[in-house]
């Protein structure tokens, strides 16, 4: 059968169409059916077979009854008599030319309960003495109480237990408990059916529909009437009636153990009912046609449950219906060889019934391919054209998901283009879940290289958007579509250009790891094709073709600073080339000549990636932003990581003193090498002596770079290996210690001879470079190691002093003065801190007194005109006071800092910090980012004298000035010292609020409208710092406005120039309390008598708003208001439940206020008055006074009791129905 067109737009099915549409389509299979000789009963004769039957049994039937009424004992009423048929009594029942026989005389499978469980008595009673009630005369009601798995029995015993006590309970019923617990075989409860089923088909497919209708979460059942005589779409809005008002909530989406295993369950039950059935049931023209017609009107159900619940069983079923169309395809085939083949020999060697016997078998199976084909088109026309679309994402999902199953089942039936673009089309989908089933289907298609060539035009046409998902905003899709375009890439590489890869490429930097290791893979498998021997992977040559060209990458990738990214990407795939270490050194070693060996730009890349590979192998995790949590390293991980730092050390610290000796010149290169020490296995080098020699070799050649370079980088690096190897903690630290001393005594003897010259003023410009250089060295030392012992910070303090005074030293001596004497005073306070008080007071005077000097001179340097010199000195003095200004007892060297220097310091944050880049002249060559970082670094240690106490916390005005304009720079960091400052005083903090403003206010000028409004702007953003706990903050904005009306009233008595403040001070009356805005507005009149103004009036109504419907003062033994009781009967009210707005609302109304009074005089005579206050709340404008009033309502009375108010609700109404649709 050819496959028709689909068309994606078409209307949905439903049960009369689809019914109709099968009419025409098997009245030729019904046809010869007929004529081979099966004779089907006609639906007049079954009446009367039941009612033969029905006599049959008369009489046990009316035995039965009064055992049953003996026993049972129900007061009130009698039960209507049971027919049952025993199986001797179904003899006649069986068709001998039907597809399958019902034996019923055979005895039934034994079935095993699980062992322990059993129905508790209780239950067993309970269910008893209480049979359920149906929702029709006919049809038993299949709600029950939820199963759970601690009251769940196993399927056989509950029904077997059932079937004792004599109920009518629905086989659904035991169906739906069975799968719900998850205790269950699924294959007994599908054979018990099954036995059901043949036994009365009718009464089998009616449990089926309830099953399905109770795994919806609908708590109505279908009859066979109903079933019979009503159309689906009526039965649907019968059972759309049933659902409770709680309905979007049903099995299929339920958490937890239970819901997942429920889950499990339904995806398995409808492929083991197609695998049970696929031989007789599967093509009896009754049980799935009826079973699909069904499904499909669910489908089309505007009820969610319905449409998620019967897509996912149609959409299973469908793939069980595939596969069992690909295992009669198979036998339909070797059925055609085999007939053609007894059809090729000769008449005299043919034999006939085995002729007659295939030909039989194979119009047999073509009759089954016709029936099934019949089946999977209603199922994809009737169910999945319309619900791949639907607006639940998890239905879309399932659609993608089993249509990846049809594919790789029954490809000659599916794996075409006209299938293919229901997957392409929704790789646009909004849902990132369906997007990635999409991906995963495609994956296992192009892993097939049998399919390669009928993907050919769904790649070309759906290839732009498969490449746009790498960068997808959920990094599950962009990871899967890297996997799926290195697919398309092995199995066709012809299909990707290069533009298209290279687009791909730079996902190895990126900061989602295991996309980065995706691209890395993609990019490893691109590598090696343009190497050509990705199979000979144990070829020198192969690796060092691999290195070259992934250091050509990584100079093209222009991130020469993410080589750590790059290694950590590769990582997975390619930590053999990455950790062979010969190949890399001998790169690096060899000679340039003829156009042999690497560049210079090649030769600095490659050492920045075998850097990076020995930190990735040392340390054995990634770059530290790709790590997510802490992560713990396995016995296993820990192990390799232990062999892979041995290596390491075998093989640099041999060779690493040649590649320090050809780089010593260029000081990027050593740095990068210096690196490698850091990282090695030091305790190798100290168990075994061998390594001795190239350890002494290490460090004089580490000093010879030091002596020969003076950036600040190689120093640094070089001071780092040299710490390393005179830890302690090893054998070799007195080999490593003695070199070190003498590098530094020779450093600090050339130094102090150059001082001499320069104090006498002998000196040339080459002692004062040699001097500032040997300095360099030793404050770069003095920062990792004690050099007290060489007593530095005298000389750095007589250079300071020359430098000031006489203005002609250099700046680069004065800094590395600065900073040497800085360390010099610091380690000298540690090791006073290690005395423990032992330490002579003559010693402490003498730091005291170094400490005083070093600071005053970094004082007078904050003036000088040298930028470098005039900012190291500024961090170098804030260390000194953050360090030795907040200890004042005797056992230790304090220094406190005059008034003088404070204003030094304020005047350097307003001066150098709070500027704009455009105007600020650095003269460092510094770039924006660079400056922005230095001036935050420096008003960070400002902030933090404020805040140990070193500063008043007054000083903190002058950055509170700046916070609205200079917010995108500094914004963080004001907003912390204003948090800290209010934890360490809020009555200060709002005091120094209102400075800061005051400050502003006064340095403004006549014409002053845009200035006023920047004031304004800068009141409200420090006001919303206040927080929302209006109880906590209340005494601080008393006394924030306080000072403001003292500060605008302040002057002579005629000159009222500063009651414009109070424009700005009205700002902050929102966060004002009801009790205290009456207490403010009392006093502002007092005060103020018959002054009238602008400003005045527009704080008096920022004080007065909400305050007009509301008494101004109530007595302290007024009795609190009584709430609203809601009277009548709300059960009767038809309208939604309510939401958990409107509950606040009719909230808010039924609390009750009560105020303390207080006299209008205290605010200003009494301050501590102010903490018997209560709570309250009210809002800034006016055109919500009265929901200012409602919201007030809510904090005043927190102290009296909260009554529970009854809510109307919508049971027994139809506004419940509104709930049931999307």
């Amino acid at each position: 059968m050819r496959h028709t067109r689909i068309d994606p737009q078409s209307t949905p099915c439903t049960s009369d169409t689809i019914t109709s549409c099968y009419g025409e389509q098997r009245y030729k299979y019904q046809k010869r059916r007929s004529m081979s000789g099966s004779q089907a009963r006609s639906p007049e004769e079954q009446p009367q077979l039941e009612g033969r039957k029905r006599k049959k049994v008369k009489g046990q039937a009316e035995e039965l009854q009064m055992e049953s009424r003996k026993r049972k004992k129900v007061k009130g009423q009698e039960e209507e008599p049971q027919l049952e048929s025993s199986p001797s009594e179904m003899d006649g029942v069986s068709d001998s030319n039907s597809e399958f026989t019902i034996n019923v005389k055979a005895p039934k499978r034994k079935r095993v309960t699980a062992l322990g469980t059993k129905i508790p008595k209780k239950h067993r009673q309970k269910t008893k003495t209480h049979p359920s009630t149906s929702s029709s005369p006919s049809q038993p009601n299949t709600s029950s109480s939820p199963i759970t798995p601690s009251s769940s029995t196993s399927y056989a015993l509950t029904r077997r237990q059932k079937s004792k006590e004599g109920m009518k309970q629905p086989h659904a019923v035991y169906m739906f408990e069975a799968v719900m617990s998850g205790q269950s075989a699924l294959v007994t409860v599908v054979d018990d059916w099954l036995e059901d089923y043949k036994k009365d088909r009718e009464e089998g497919l009616l449990e089926l529909v309830n099953f399905v209708v109770q795994c919806c979460g609908c708590k109505g059942a279908v009859t066979w009437e109903m079933f019979k005589s009503m159309q689906n779409a009526d039965i649907i809005s019968h059972l759309t009636k049933e659902f409770n008002e709680d309905s979007t909530s049903y099995p299929l989406v339920v958490s937890g153990t239970q819901g997942r295993r429920f889950r499990e369950a339904m995806c398995e039950f409808p492929l083991l009912l197609v695998r049970r059935c696929q031989n007789s049931l599967l093509y009896d023209e009754f049980l799935f046609s009826s079973l699909l017609v069904f499904l499909t009107g669910l489908a089309d159900s505007q009820v969610r449950a319905f449409r998620h619940t019967s897509t996912l069983i149609a959409m299973r079923l469908m793939s069980a219906v595939v596969e069992v169309a690909t295992v009669v395809h198979a036998q339909e085939m070797m059925t055609q060889r085999c007939l053609q083949l007894e059809k090729s020999k000769s008449v005299h060697q043919r034999a006939t019934e085995k002729l007659e016997e295939l030909q039989n078998s194979y119009n047999e199976l073509m009759e089954h391919q016709e029936e099934l084909r019949f089946l999977m088109n209603g199922l994809f026309k009737g169910v999945f054209v319309h619900r791949y679309r639907d607006r639940v994402p998890d239905i879309r999902t399932i659609c993608m998901k089993e249509m990846g199953v049809w594919f790789i089942e029954n490809p000659t039936s599916f794996l075409n283009d006209g299938h293919l673009k229901y997957m392409g089309w929704m790789l646009n989908d909004k849902e990132a879940s369906v997007r990635l089933q999409c991906v995963l289907a495609l994956q296992k298609l192009y892993a097939d290289t049998s399919f390669i060539s009928r993907l050919e035009l769904f790649t070309s046409r759906f290839k732009e958007r498969v490449l746009n998902m790498v960068l997808d905003k959920d990094h599950h899709v962009a990871v899967e579509t890297v996997k799926l375009l290195l697919l398309i890439k092995q199995g066709a590489n012809d299909w990707l250009t290069e533009e298209e890869c290279g687009a791909i490429y730079p996902l190895v930097f990126a900061e989602h790891r295991v996309l980065a290791s995706a691209a890395g893979e993609f990019l490893y498998h691109g590598l090696y094709t343009e190497v050509g021997q990705l199979s000979e992977r144990e070829d020198d040559k192969c690796s060092t073709a691999f290195l070259n060209l992934l250091t050509c990458f990584f100079i093209q990738s222009k991130h020469h600073e993410h080589a750590t990214y790059l290694v950590d990407s590769l990582w997975s795939v390619a930590k053999a080339e990455l950790t062979d270490w010969n190949t890399m050194i001998s790169l690096l070693l060899a000679e340039r000549e003829a156009g042999q060996g690497l560049e210079d730009v090649e030769e600095g890349a490659l050492i920045e990636i075998m850097i990076s590979a020995v930190r990735q192998a040392a340390e054995a995790t990634g770059p530290t932003s790709r790590l997510v949590g802490k992560r713990n390293l396995g016995v296993k991980i820990k192990k390799l990581q232990a062999q892979d730092k041995r290596r390491i050390t075998s093989h640099f610290l041999i060779s690493l003193p040649r590649l320090l000796s050809k780089y010593s010149s260029d000081a990027e290169k050593v740095s990068s090498l210096l690196r490698a020490p850091l990282y090695f296995d030091l305790e190798v080098c100290a168990s075994t002596g061998r390594f001795e020699k190239y350890l002494e070799m290490l460090l004089s050649q580490v000093c010879d770079i030091m002596d020969k370079h003076h950036d600040e980088c190689v120093l640094k690096a070089c001071v780092r290996v040299l710490c390393a190897l005179c830890s302690d903690c090893y054998t070799f630290s007195s080999l490593a210690e003695r070199i070190v001393s003498q590098f530094l005594d020779a450093t600090a003897e050339r130094f102090t001879a150059h001082v001499f010259n320069i104090m006498q003023g002998t000196a040339d410009e080459k002692d004062m470079y040699n001097a500032a250089v040997s300095l360099r060295r030793l404050a770069v030392f003095s920062s990792a190691r004690d050099l007290t012992a060489w007593n530095l910070v005298d000389p750095c303090l007589l250079l300071l002093t020359y430098a000031v005074e006489s203005g002609e030293i250099e700046q680069e001596l004065m800094i590395s003065s600065v900073v040497c004497a800085a360390f010099h005073l610091l380690w000298k306070k540690v090791n006073v801190s290690r005395a423990a008080g032992q330490t002579d007071k003559a010693d402490l005077k003498t730091l005291e007194k170094q400490v005083r000097s070093f600071c005053v001179l970094c004082q007078r340097c904050l003036s000088l005109g040298q930028n470098l010199v005039r900012n190291q000195a500024f961090l170098c003095l804030c260390d000194m006071l953050v360090i030795f200004g907040q200890h004042k007892d005797l056992e230790s060297a304090s220094f406190c800092p005059d008034d003088t220097m404070r204003a030094e310091i304020a005047s350097y944050v307003m001066d150098y910090i709070f500027v704009d880049p455009e105007n600020e002249d650095s003269g460092q060559g510094e770039d924006e980012i660079t400056s922005l970082q230095r001036r935050r670094n420096h008003l960070a240690g400002y902030c933090k004298l404020i805040l140990i106490g070193v500063l008043e916390l007054r000083a903190a005005a002058d950055i509170l000035k700046c916070y609205n304009k200079f917010y995108r720079d500094f914004g963080d960091l004001i907003k912390e010292i204003l948090t800290k400052s209010r934890n360490i005083c809020p009555v200060e903090s709002a005091k120094v609020v209102c400075l800061s403003l005051q400050q502003l206010f006064s340095s403004l000028g006549e014409e002053r409208p845009d200035d006023m409004k920047e004031i304004r702007d800068l009141a409200k953003k420090l006001a919303m710092s206040f927080g929302v706990n209006l109880q906590h903050i209340r005494r601080p904005l008393l006394e924030l406005h306080k000072a403001g009306i003292q500060f605008a009233l302040a002057g002579a008595a005629n000159d009222h120039s500063n009651l414009s403040f109070l424009e700005i001070l009205s700002e902050f009356s929102f966060k004002l309390l009801k009790q205290d805005r009456i207490q403010l507005l009392t006093y502002l009149r007092q005060v103020c008598g018959s002054v009238r103004n602008k400003a005045l009036t527009m704080y008096e109504h920022s004080l007065s708003s909400g305050l007009k419907k509301t008494p101004a003062v109530l007595s302290d033994d007024t009795p609190p208001t009584k709430r609203r009781q809601v009277e009548g009967s709300v059960r009767s009210l038809h309208s939604p439940a309510l939401t958990s707005t409107v509950v606040s609302g009719r909230t808010a109304h039924t609390r009750s206020v009560h105020y303390p009074t207080a006299s209008v005089r205290d605010i200003s005579s009494e301050p501590s008055l102010v903490d018997s206050i209560t709570e309250g709340l009210s809002l800034r404008e006016k055109d919500f006074e009265e929901e200012e009033e409602e919201e007030e309502d809510i904090y005043e009375d927190e102290d009296s009791d909260f009554e529970s108010v009854n809510l109307p609700t919508s049971r027994h109404s139809t506004s419940f129905l509104e709930d049931l649709f999307d």
